[in-house]
């Protein structure tokens, strides 16, 4: 989602679920905050985070690899 910090990312994850009620399937999403090091990472880019240890406030998950890189 967001590329624009110094060694950080905002990862969106989407999942699908049930609606509770009426049992049509809604997309989810769920954002954090994950750790990148080498600030390899570009908006578009699908990647693979690991929880760790809080690093940050908001920080509990880290960059583990760049699974695709975003089409330019």
């Amino acid at each position: 989602m967001s590329s624009a910090m110094q060694k950080s990312v905002v990862v969106a994850v989407d999942r699908l679920v049930a609606h509770p009620l009426y049992g049509k399937t809604i997309r989810r999403t769920s954002t954090f905050m994950a750790h990148d090091e080498n600030n390899e990472c570009k908006v578009g880019d699908k990647v693979r985070i690991t929880e760790t240890r809080p690093l940050s406030k908001r920080k509990r998950w880290i960059v583990q690899e760049i699974l695709e890189r975003a089409k330019e």
